[in-house]
């Protein structure tokens, strides 16, 4: 698997709980397997060169004691990594790839808890930057 490449993300199947199909999943699951083995639901995902970059400044802000918790949604036309103080609480930041916006402000973009787009450009790792700590004057 290339650094480039998208992790596909495929449902375990487990002998309990089959339908008339054969298949634990329904007429999805089945038609999935129609198609062949490489067959891949359309769904937006981060790359592997993109999570880790995001995983990077989670885990030093994690070990800063800032962040506590994060989510990782893969929709049909977005993936969305939300970023938690506490996981009982809505996410303090939301860092989105939307691929149909790649032309226009692109794709990636960081989303405050209020809604307020911080950051969106085209590349991860300028958009990132606002979520660094800013350095500090020590006197």
């Amino acid at each position: 698997m290339s650094e480039i490449e998208p992790i596909a993300f495929q449902p375990r199947s487990s002998g309990g709980g089959r339908s008339s199909s054969g298949s634990r999943f329904g007429d999805a699951a089945h038609a999935s397997e129609q198609r062949g083995p490489h067959f891949s639901p359309s769904v937006t995902v981060f790359t592997r060169h993109e999570l880790g970059d995001i995983f990077n400044l989670y885990g030093r802000m994690v070990a800063a004691g800032e962040w506590r918790d994060y989510a990782l949604d893969m929709l049909a036309d977005k993936a969305v990594f939300s970023i938690f103080r506490r996981s009982s609480e809505c996410p303090l930041y939301r860092i989105e790839k939307v691929p149909r916006l790649a032309r226009k402000q692109g794709a990636f973009g960081v989303v405050a808890a209020s809604g307020m787009i911080l950051k969106r450009g085209h590349e991860l790792a300028r958009v990132l930057a606002v979520l660094e700590p800013k350095p500090r004057l020590v006197e």
